[in-house]
């Protein structure tokens, strides 16, 4: 069975290599098999390799979605909240200390319900798993916790990588693939209570059209796909940027269309980008995110923070302009509302509440 599987995988990334698409349905047989791990490991991150290589459709992409999704994730009901998710793909080129975490908690303080779906870090020191692990989370905990959390606390997350959320596969293949591929993409919208409303950064420009495409497609009423660019660098992130142009698509009332920004439009100051460059382990990073939530982070590290959060505000359409959304940002960030949102999704997010807050305790005081 798996020689025949192995030559019918074969045949399409022999495809692919031509330069040849997939439908939907043919990326979802493809992924499957995969997921599935009915094909060896070199047919796995040949068929990867090969669809990066070629540039993804977005319909190989919602194949690939389709995949995990049915397959491999355990799903929630949260359709009685207004719930939206803020992550990015990871896999981007130019690695930043973990904004969309703080963005996360600013949104929750200022009244957004956040339902995240993130990952540990593959290619950089601190992933988003990893952060809300250090400040105190319970990150392996099932999904009708990670649910009581938003419902409760008004923010939780998903772990894309724990058997408890995606049981099947998904962990085993993203902590072997050092590399952005399709399934990155197909696996941050994997979503177990599948909002219609989000923020997505992606790791490549190339992919903002094609990613806004799919989530219409997988039923996405509003959301901002984004990705930030560095002045004079080739290099870019997978959030919004303040040290250059921030490219993005928004899709609003099933209509698309593309936008460009700098910071300083938005009343905000562009950096250099070692000011958001990643610390040294995971400790440290967890110390300067305390500061952070606590209104006391560096003026270059707020200011991403707050266009960021801005993008969510500006999603769920509490303001009007971006730059209405920098300014509720930055008084809820500097007056560390967000740290109380965090205790607050310590409390509920974990099985064992005391252990977290000892964690976040620990922080304050080597912070100080």
């Amino acid at each position: 069975m798996e020689i025949e599987k192995n030559r019918e995988l074969g045949r399409v990334i022999t495809r692919l290599i031509g330069g040849e698409h997939l439908n939907r349905e043919e990326a979802f047989d493809a992924f499957s098999m995969i997921l599935k791990n009915e094909v060896t490991d070199m047919q796995q991150g040949a068929f990867l390799a090969a669809l990066t290589a070629k540039g993804e459709t977005a319909d190989e992409v919602a194949g690939g979605w389709q995949a995990v999704y049915e397959l491999d994730t355990h799903k929630v009901a949260l359709t009685d909240l207004d719930i939206v998710d803020n992550c990015g793909t990871g896999m981007d080129s130019f690695k930043t200390f973990n904004i969309s975490t703080a963005a996360s908690l600013v949104a929750a303080a200022g009244g957004v319900t956040i339902a995240r779906h993130g990952a540990r870090a593959i290619t950089s020191s601190c992933g988003t798993v990893d952060m809300a692990e250090a400040l105190g989370v319970d990150v392996e905990c099932n999904v009708d916790l990670v649910a009581k959390s938003v419902k409760e606390a008004g923010i939780g997350l998903f772990n894309g990588m724990s058997p408890q959320v995606h049981p099947l596969a998904l962990g085993r293949i993203l902590s072997r693939i050092c590399f952005g591929s399709p399934l990155n993409i197909a696996a941050s919208l994997a979503h177990p209570a599948l909002p219609k409303v989000a923020v997505r950064g992606v790791y490549a420009p190339s992919l903002l059209m094609p990613v806004a495409e799919v989530m219409k497609a997988i039923g996405y009423t509003d959301a901002l796909v984004v990705y930030g660019g560095i002045v004079g660098s080739d290099k870019g992130m997978d959030e919004a940027s303040v040290c250059g142009t921030t490219s993005g698509v928004r899709l609003q009332n099933g209509f698309m269309h593309q936008f460009f920004f700098e910071p300083e439009e938005c009343g905000l100051t562009r950096h250099a980008p070692g000011d958001l460059a990643p610390d040294p382990d995971r400790y440290a990073a967890a110390i300067k995110m305390y500061q952070l939530l606590g209104g006391k982070g560096s003026k270059a590290r707020s200011e991403a923070v707050i266009l960021n959060s801005a993008l969510i505000f500006f999603v769920r359409n509490m303001v009007v302009t971006l730059s209405e959304g920098v300014e509720m940002a930055r008084e809820i960030l500097l007056s560390g509302q967000a740290l109380a949102a965090l205790r607050r999704w310590i409390e509920v997010q974990n099985g064992d509440p005391s252990a977290g807050l000892a964690k976040l305790a620990d922080l304050a005081r080597a912070g100080r």
